[in-house]
């Protein structure tokens, strides 16, 4: 199994960068994990609804040119579909029963993911209603994807 994650924007901070390394490795015992980072739109502070807009389609472009046609692309939105570690698992496991190896997760850039993107995805997940720090949503991502292996291959790291 392939496992991608597109993010929008440089990871800069060194122990966001040092937990997702982490992660990345312990997943390599599972399947192999592309991590790909896609440039965010420079934008003023205050933005009108359609520069606002305007920004999200750029970015959308960016990270649909990263998405190869036969990807499975879940999408992080806070108005994802919700699930238990356990249940995000079953999915896994039964995307890679079902013959969809490749399986990309997309996280958006500080405006969120462009509708062309929503519509690309053949799943969304949430977290939660929080909002949350679309670098610290890296790290949350490839631990929980991490767990879920885990739990699929029946390891105590589950508790």
């Amino acid at each position: 199994m392939t496992i991608k994650i597109i993010g929008v924007g440089k990871l800069k901070e060194k122990y966001f960068k040092d937990g997702i390394a982490e992660y990345k490795k312990r997943l390599g015992a599972f399947a192999k994990v592309e991590l790909v980072e896609v440039p965010d739109e420079k934008a003023p502070e205050s933005l009108s609804a359609a520069e606002m807009a305007q920004v999200k389609a750029v970015e959308g472009q960016r990270i649909l040119a990263k998405v190869k046609p036969r990807d499975w692309v879940i999408a992080l939105a806070i108005e994802g579909k919700q699930r238990s570690s356990e249940a995000f698992a079953k999915e896994l496991q039964e995307l890679e029963t079902y013959g969809h190896s490749d399986i990309t997760f997309v996280i958006g850039g500080s405006l969120g993911l462009a509708p062309e993107v929503m519509k690309r995805a053949d799943n969304t997940l949430s977290f939660g209603l929080l909002t949350m720090p679309h670098q610290l949503m890296r790290l949350v991502l490839i631990e929980q994807v991490y767990r879920a292996f885990m739990i699929n291959a029946g390891r105590p790291y589950h508790k």
